[in-house]
């Protein structure tokens, strides 16, 4: 058995992986999935429901959940990477509420299925609470709020908190006021994503870990194992995606890295909060997030690693010293009451950036393959609405779900190098730099405002 991969959720699963079954020479398929996170598997969980007819591979490099779907931070949100204007340039007003309505509905689905199936995630509902720390930030969040009404959303999908309030939720420093959500889960990634591959296994699918990839073609799947050919052949290989022969710039990885402390005693909580395991945030440029978790520790995690010059993803990407440090310090920055707690895990992953920030799912009905991805780092929902999305493409139904418009989404590729490496660490610090300027000016950012195009905003 190979060793698990660093994160606090691979250390505490409810139980032992089991080993590895790599595929054994060429196969057939009806659909081959490629890609063992949480796109491929609740794929592969939704048409075997649907179809316990259909022969499903998926094929895994390493172990089912190795890559971003068991390293991130555990929040299972509506958020997506496009804003609801930039869907809606491309689509309509309607259609963006509705992909806006199916994100919202896929939080309870990720519930109601791990339920369903019997996986214990670790599951609660508190939504999320950005706090606003600073004048700038206060701005920035009361025109999220205004926005937001602007586009018929109301109070009970966003409202501002006053101070008192956001503090009632989370007792941080330096709090003017918050926006609250009510539509995330806190969840435990690992147990949910190693959930789902043993209730595939159960429902017959043919999952082959420790079996690298080489090649996606047309009816085609090309492993260092074997072959598989299959009418459909899907890809959700995510930040790993440019590893694949021809697709070096469809996607970009960016590794986001994530810090957890000890189990917290029940005094302590009762001066931080989150008393309903509220998911956690502010309204910097330069992404932070963070949870209670089921144990009781802090699990907080952000942006800052560098991208890797040729979409690199290895081994010594996903640590990096100085980000880890920071991130310990600013958690304790916003949090004191945590000064003398000890952190236990430091860990980091792949996420995957397409060149408009638009994440997509389609079918080619051409070449039969088809694939999902772009998330963005928030892809613990848009994974399973991708999953029933991807189910009803391969099944040729036309739904309310295939009809939403990142469904058929192309995203133009990413630059040669080094213009790429050039221009993704140049998009980070940019985000460094908004925050830094917002604390000199107290005012919204001018570099942000300058950025927001090419970062999915308006």
């Amino acid at each position: 058995m190979r060793p698990l991969p660093q994160s606090l959720w691979w250390d505490t699963l409810a139980s032992e992986p089991t080993s590895p079954e790599p595929l054994k020479g060429d196969t057939e398929a009806d659909v081959a999935i490629v890609g063992a996170g949480f796109t491929g598997l609740w794929t592969a969980h939704y048409l075997a429901q649907a179809r316990p007819d259909l022969r499903i591979v998926v094929l895994e490099k390493d172990l089912a959940g190795f890559g971003a779907s068991g390293r991130n931070g555990g929040w299972a949100s509506a958020l997506l990477p496009s804003s609801l204007s930039t869907l809606a340039k491309d689509a309509g007003r309607d259609a963006a509420l509705a992909q806006h309505a199916a994100m919202r509905a896929s939080v309870d689905e990720v519930i109601r299925a791990s339920i369903a199936a019997g996986i214990d995630a670790g599951l609660a509902k508190g939504g999320t609470v950005v706090l606003a720390r600073s004048e700038a930030q206060e701005a920035s969040a009361r025109a999220e709020v205004e926005e937001a009404r602007r586009w018929g959303r109301g109070p009970d999908e966003l409202v501002w908190l006053d101070a008192d309030d956001a503090r009632a939720r989370l007792a941080a420093t330096d709090v003017r006021g918050a926006t609250y959500t009510p539509d995330c889960a806190a969840i435990h990634p690992g147990r949910l994503v190693r959930g789902l591959a043993d209730v595939a296994r159960q429902q017959g699918v043919a999952l082959h870990e420790d079996t690298r990839v080489t090649e996606i073609a047309p009816h085609r799947v090309v492993t260092e194992r074997g072959t598989v050919t299959a009418d459909l052949v899907v890809r959700a290989t995510e930040g790993y995606t440019p590893s694949l022969a021809g697709m070096r710039r469809d996607i970009v990885p960016v590794h986001s890295l994530v810090v957890a402390t000890e189990p917290l005693p029940p005094s302590l909580w009762d001066e931080i909060g989150l008393a309903s395991r509220e998911t956690f945030s502010d309204h910097r440029h330069l992404l932070i997030y963070g949870q209670r978790t089921a144990d009781g520790r802090l699990v907080f995690g952000g942006r800052g690693a560098p991208y890797h010059l040729g979409s690199q993803v290895a081994p010594e990407h996903r640590s990096h010293a100085k980000v880890h440090a920071s991130l310990r310090a600013e958690l304790v920055s916003m949090l004191p009451q945590v000064a003398d707690v000890r952190f236990t895990h430091a860990w980091g992953g792949a996420l995957g950036v397409a060149r408009d920030w638009h994440a997509s799912v389609g079918l080619d009905k051409e070449t039969g393959i088809a694939w999902a991805g772009g998330y963005v780092g928030d892809g613990v929902t848009t994974t399973n609405l991708a999953g029933r999305t991807l189910r009803d493409l391969l099944l040729g139904h036309d739904t309310d779900l295939t009809a939403l418009p990142w469904v058929g989404h192309r995203s133009r590729r990413w630059e040669v190098e080094p213009l790429r490496w050039l221009g993704v660490n140049a998009g980070l610090r940019a985000m460094s730099a908004a925050d830094a300027e917002e604390r000199i000016t107290g005012r919204p950012s001018v570099v942000a405002k300058a950025m927001s195009p090419l970062l999915g905003g308006h």
